[in-house]
């Protein structure tokens, strides 16, 4: 008996399967605290709404010691979408920086992150422990060129403390994101001299944000997107708790700066994400 030709309409059924496939928008969260406490009561149902919005790879920055049982809890939920980092925040560097500095250092040593971070300075809140800060920020930066993994630095009030840093410590093993970039197009370029991305999140939709007013001098290669959730929700939801499905905001907003589609925002920031944390 001759084999029968397979109906025309298959052929098409395996053309869109495949062209489905290449063209599935993946968007890529790069600094989102989804073990914090404020997504205790729904926190499967923020995750549930970030993959329906496409939003499936969750980058997640550290606090300090006492959050790592949330994070690796986190992990273990999700172990195909979460990726996370080590290190010590700048608003948690006090009189135990040296013990939060060790703990640090020996999970960095005991099994694999993705980066080193959040790590920097901030000098919005309190002065105080603004050496000890210098001091955490260098210390972590040295690590992660040991491991050969990126930084994710927050920076609030202290751009050119950080500056300073980076000027000492910039070498082709200095490279990661400069997470919820807020500055000038003159400070922009300067971070991205230091093989930084620039995060960029809720702040972009802000009408007082001022950073869309020069972004697009900025390539997008450049570029990654972020939500820091719960923190900084983009307009329109500005004031409330932020969750990682609102990252769709900001990549609407990017398509519109560039005036390019959000398919291409999603796709070439997920590309640099993975170039950064060669993941």
């Amino acid at each position: 008996m001759p084999k029968m030709k397979p109906p025309k309409f298959r052929w098409l059924l395996y053309f869109i399967i495949v062209i489905t496939y290449f063209c599935e928008m993946i968007i890529t969260d790069t600094h989102t605290h989804l073990y914090s406490e404020q997504f205790n009561e729904d926190r499967n149902d923020v995750i549930q709404r970030a993959l329906d919005a496409d939003v499936s790879r969750f980058f997640i920055p550290a606090i300090d010691s006492t959050y790592l049982d949330s994070m690796l809890q986190l992990e273990k939920d999700f172990p195909e979408n979460t990726f996370l980092m080590m290190g010590l925040h700048p608003t948690h560097v006090k009189e135990n920086v040296e013990e939060e500095l060790a703990f640090v250092k020996n999970w960095l040593d005991k099994r694999t992150f993705y980066g080193v971070g959040e790590i920097g300075i901030d000098l919005y809140w309190d002065k105080t422990f603004l050496k000890q800060q210098q001091y955490a920020f260098r210390q972590q930066i040295k690590w992660a060129k040991e491991k050969k993994l990126p930084i994710a630095i927050h920076c609030r009030d202290a751009f050119d403390e950080i500056f300073e840093i980076l000027e000492e410590e910039k070498g082709a093993d200095l490279f990661g994101i400069f997470h919820c970039f807020t500055g000038n197009l003159k400070q922009a370029k300067q971070a991205i001299s230091y093989n930084m991305k620039l995060g960029i999140g809720g702040v972009v939709t802000f009408k007082n944000g001022k950073i869309d007013q020069f972004l697009n001098e900025i390539p997008l290669e450049h570029i990654v997107v972020e939500t820091d959730a719960p923190y900084l929700a983009p307009t329109p939801f500005r004031g409330k708790r932020n969750e990682t499905s609102y990252i769709t905001k900001v990549v609407e907003k990017l398509a519109d700066i560039y005036q390019i589609s959000n398919e291409e925002v999603a796709k070439t920031t997920t590309q640099n994400s993975k170039d950064i944390f060669g993941i």
